[in-house]
């Protein structure tokens, strides 16, 4: 799936009234550039709200209610489809006309704070926030001691499981304390030949072809990964994530457990009922449910690895404040930050179904919620006990594009594991020693 800034809110508003009331200084930011930013008063102001995907990602309620508490704030909402966005953002930057807020994926919020185009938010949190309320999520769009956005949602991956295939086949259903192994030899004795036509009818697991679902978490899973701690070395030839890319695979070309790359890109083969497991963000549910709402699923956690331990998959996008925008448009993007990271906005964006909230109260009652899937604690306690994003730094779409069509080539059996992977290290240290 798809898929993938700075603030402050009604507390700071209360704080700047009684300020300027009783004739003591308005609170102070330190600004990126030495001095300090002091939160102007909210008075009249128009902030522009740039919407990637539209109301589909980011509910609408939100927005309306957020007007109705600050009339003050006039909102000028740009609704644009995602790739569209994507794509006249940059220009729009170069500009130096994009919105004052706006939502991308992690990765490129952490190139923009690089580049000085996303504001430091890290002072407004520091000012305004009780980061304890929050799950570690909030702070992810870190680097170097400095924070460039906040979380627009968690989108994290789980597994998901079709309860009817396991029931039909007399077959417990998954739990947390699933291993790999467990997964792929159930995945095995699910995967059924129905009409003697010598192919797989019925799946037992669907591997995934992306970053998110796919190679990375099986990469994880026997201990390995795409970049050491640093995020400035390239580790695909390690000899561990050498074993996760060849597992990856072998669920096609060996197992024959999982439907190839080319025929899971049209199949929906889970959403038809064809596939009894397979990894699956949580976002993906509003659609799912939309279009198959007699599907019978569930979720569980995302398998433990090789290694012993857990890796779930986090998709964080985040809200940007453009750094170049007025004080007081800058305190008034706060102003919406605030709200959107207040239980009632928390509540709104889980109530979307698009997103996990990231404030920790938000998430106790979504686990409350009867809808599918109803083991939503797969997600909230997972991204709790394991939650980890993507390898994800200033250069991530860059090497990402660089490593694309050799994992490919290794999905598809039309290269070994370790052969593609020399290639890969070569291609993405590259990428990685450019954006030093």
């Amino acid at each position: 799936m798809s898929k993938k800034t700075t603030v402050i809110g009604f507390m700071v508003a209360l704080s700047l009234l009684t300020a300027c009331s009783t004739g003591k200084p308005a609170a102070t930011v330190p600004s990126d550039s030495g001095g300090t930013a002091t939160a102007a008063p909210l008075k009249d102001v128009t902030l522009k709200i740039g919407l990637p995907g539209g109301y589909d990602i980011t509910s609408q309620k939100i927005i309306t209610n957020f007007q109705a508490k600050y009339p003050n704030i006039k909102l000028e909402i740009e609704e644009t489809p995602w790739a569209d966005f994507v794509t006249k953002i940059v220009t729009r930057i170069a500009g130096n006309n994009p919105p004052d807020l706006w939502l991308q994926e992690n990765a490129v919020v952490l190139g923009y704070g690089k580049r000085g185009v996303a504001e430091n938010l890290a002072p407004y949190i520091k000012r305004d926030l009780k980061t304890d309320d929050y799950v570690s999520a909030l702070t992810s769009a870190k680097l170097d001691d400095k924070i460039y956005g906040i979380p627009h949602g968690i989108n994290p991956g789980a597994l998901a499981y079709n309860k009817q295939i396991f029931k039909e086949n007399n077959i417990p259903f998954p739990t947390d304390d699933w291993t790999y192994n467990d997964m792929i030899e159930t995945a095995k004795k699910l995967t059924k030949d129905t009409n003697g036509d010598g192919k797989p009818d019925i799946y037992g697991f669907q591997a995934g072809s992306n970053i998110t679902l796919g190679w990375l978490p099986w990469m994880r899973a026997y201990g390995g990964s795409s970049l050491d701690l640093t995020l400035t070395k390239a580790t695909f030839t390690d000899p561990k994530s050498i074993q996760g890319l060849t597992a990856w695979a072998d669920t096609i070309n060996k197992l024959k457990i999982s439907p190839t790359r080319e025929a899971a890109t049209t199949g929906k083969f889970f959403e038809n009922g064809k596939v009894a497991m397979t990894f699956f963000q949580y976002a993906t549910q509003v659609s799912l449910n939309k279009n198959k709402p007699d599907l019978d699923w569930d979720t569980v956690k995302m398998p433990i690895g090789m290694d012993g331990k857990r890796f779930v998959p986090m998709v964080v996008n985040q809200w940007i404040v453009y750094s170049k925008s007025k004080p007081e448009v800058k305190e008034a993007a706060w102003t919406f930050l605030k709200y959107y990271l207040s239980d009632e906005g928390q509540g709104l964006l889980s109530e979307s179904g698009t997103s996990l909230p990231v404030k920790k109260t938000a998430l106790a009652e979504l686990e409350k919620s009867t809808t599918k899937p109803v083991n939503k604690k797969a997600y909230t306690k997972g991204i709790e006990e394991a939650g980890g994003t993507l390898d994800e730094n200033a250069s991530w779409n860059e090497w990402r594009a660089a490593a694309g069509p050799i994992l490919n080539d290794i999905m598809d059996g039309k290269r070994t594991a370790e052969d593609g992977a020399k290639e890969i290290q070569q291609k993405v240290q590259g990428v990685l020693d450019e954006n030093k």
